[in-house]
């Protein structure tokens, strides 16, 4: 599927009643250490306190009533988790989410809260895989990857979208990059709605496949999970890579002390919580000024969803 600009537009249309405009914030001083004019695009603020709510929306909305009646299914520890059960609940359709066994208490919670039937599974990738089949093959439901997805790249790609409406004028925007689904969507929309407006990446140097990607041409994986930034351990896939491969200039990787400061940064001078994912986007900024100086920069605040019991400050 080549995705169009009529698709964004037709995609934002149709999950709008669904999901929350979230406000975009400045901050003097930040901008003072950053030698840029930065518009932070709040996602932390959205339902379920984070973007992927975006994309999951608007994959259910995609499908037809029939197999929206039998319900849809991801494996995720996170957001993505959180983001699918709470979407099918707003829509009337089953959420079926598989967990590994060291998933945080707090976000299986979280997923129970918004109304997911959760099966806990071996925590491996193959034992997520496994489970996934044999739960959709006896409920019917439809597997929803949380990255890797053309409906759900789309809506992701909302958030970007609305950046650009409120500052039509940016020169660079920047995510964090982990599955890959909120960079894509976000080089989509720079694409279709900027004005010369280039799309960078911020990735944790512990995990830099997707800078090594870039770099060879092909999807490179890792042998490390050890970052803070939790959201972003996951690889990126053969639907998103080709986009971010034509769309996205370059990705800086920032060390954890790096995202660690970015974080504190956020919290006690915008005095809003967000998870350290967010903040490898800002991490990236200040780290590579000469890149950014004197521009105008967009930055998606990718969620704030934090386990307040263990934060790094």
């Amino acid at each position: 599927m080549k995705i169009t600009k009529s698709h964004l537009d037709e995609c934002h249309e149709r999950i709008k009643k669904h999901i929350h405009l979230t406000p975009v914030l400045t901050s003097r001083l930040i901008d003072n250490i950053a030698g840029a004019n930065l518009f932070f695009k709040c996602e932390n603020f959205q339902r379920m306190g984070a973007f992927k709510m975006r994309g999951a929306v608007n994959a259910i909305l995609q499908l037809d009533e029939e197999s929206r009646k039998k319900g849809v299914i991801t494996h995720s520890s996170g957001n993505f988790a959180q983001a699918l059960s709470l979407a099918a609940k707003s829509i009337g359709a089953p959420a079926y989410i598989v967990m590994p066994s060291n998933a945080p208490r707090v976000k299986i919670n979280a997923v129970k809260e918004y109304g997911g039937n959760i099966s806990i599974c071996p925590a491996t990738l193959k034992d997520r895989e496994k489970t996934t089949d044999a739960l959709a093959k006896e409920t019917g439901a439809t597997f929803i990857h949380p990255s890797n997805d053309n409906n759900v790249i789309l809506g992701q790609g909302t958030a970007a979208k609305e950046l650009l409406e409120n500052q039509p004028d940016l020169d660079i925007i920047v995510t964090p990059v982990g599955g890959g689904g909120l960079i894509a969507g976000t080089a989509l929309a720079a694409k279709f709605y900027g004005d010369l407006c280039t799309v960078i990446g911020g990735e944790p140097k512990e995990v830099d496949d997707a800078y090594r990607s870039l770099i060879s041409g092909k999807i490179e994986t890792n042998s490390s999970t050890n970052t803070i930034a939790d959201g972003l351990r996951t690889n990126l896939g053969d639907i998103n890579f080709p986009i971010i491969l034509n769309e996205v200039e370059k990705i800086i990787r920032v060390e954890e002390k790096e995202i660690i400061d970015a974080l504190r940064l956020i919290w006690e001078r915008m005095k809003i919580i967000v998870e350290p994912s967010s903040a490898v986007a800002l991490a990236a900024i200040i780290k590579e000024p000469e890149t950014f100086k004197s521009k105008k920069v967009g930055i998606i605040i990718s969620g704030g969803n934090v386990d307040l019991s263990a934060l790094p400050f």
